[in-house]
């Protein structure tokens, strides 16, 4: 058994694989006791590899992580690898076992937005990082004196002309966000046919109403990144 562990800013997300296929997952908000569950599936594991940009010693154990230096099925061409993240790494292997010889763009809307690309020969470009919904809504409180915080739990749909200022603000981040994302896919596929979308993250159903057409939402997409790069290693014996 292979098991996943993100490690995010706001939540710990696991799941345990049994030949590529994922047969339990949880969710933990990161502190306090580590889940019973959790625990036993870290005892159980005959593999397990993490991605952290949250606090990795949540778990209360050293576990193998993630990097542009583990063996993985895809070739990194980025400038600084060294700070290429975990998470974009992994969700990228994803992709690329969903699509193999296919390009693929990856939208994971998380605490921050990343889009990014590979190519069809199995290349990792790289792509775009941008603030996450809640970051946008937070900052615009923070730094004004007037701005309210909204709280878009629930909220699926920007209105595009806002009539209030609670409807402006969610209209300035959810809505600007969508366009933003469907532009760069927008303009990734005018250079690539066959372009598959793939989208993940906690935000992800709310970016999909705006030029979404074709997008697939795989809500797992990391933690099954992350089952693709341990079966590699095993197969090269890493």
């Amino acid at each position: 058994m292979n098991l996943a562990i993100d490690i995010g800013n706001t939540a710990v997300k696991w799941a345990c694989f049994e030949g590529g296929e994922e047969v339990e997952q949880g969710q933990w908000g990161g502190r306090g006791a580590v889940p019973k569950e959790l625990t036993e599936a870290m005892e159980r594991a005959e593999r397990a590899l993490g991605c952290a940009s949250g606090d990795v010693t949540c778990l209360g154990r050293e576990i193998p992580t993630l990097s542009a230096k583990s063996p993985m099925p895809l070739r990194l061409d980025y400038r600084t690898p060294e700070t290429l993240g975990a998470d974009r790494i992994a969700a990228a292997c994803g992709a690329w076992a969903l699509h193999p010889g296919e390009a693929c763009v990856v939208v994971d809307a998380g605490t921050c937005i990343t889009v990014d690309f590979v190519d069809g020969a199995g290349v990792y470009h790289g792509g775009a990082i941008m603030p996450g919904l809640k970051m946008k809504l937070k900052a615009l409180h923070t730094f004004t004196d007037k701005l309210p915080l909204i709280d878009i739990d629930g909220l699926q749909r920007a209105p595009v002309l806002g009539r209030s200022t609670e409807e402006c603000i969610v209209a300035g981040t959810l809505g600007a966000t969508m366009l933003a994302v469907a532009g760069y896919v927008a303009l990734y596929r005018a250079k690539t046919a066959g372009l598959h979308v793939l989208l993940t993250g906690g935000d992800a159903p709310r970016l999909t109403t705006g030029g979404a057409d074709g997008w697939e939402q795989v809500p797992h997409l990391t933690l099954a990144g992350l089952d693709v790069a341990m079966r590699y290693a095993a197969e090269k014996g890493a």
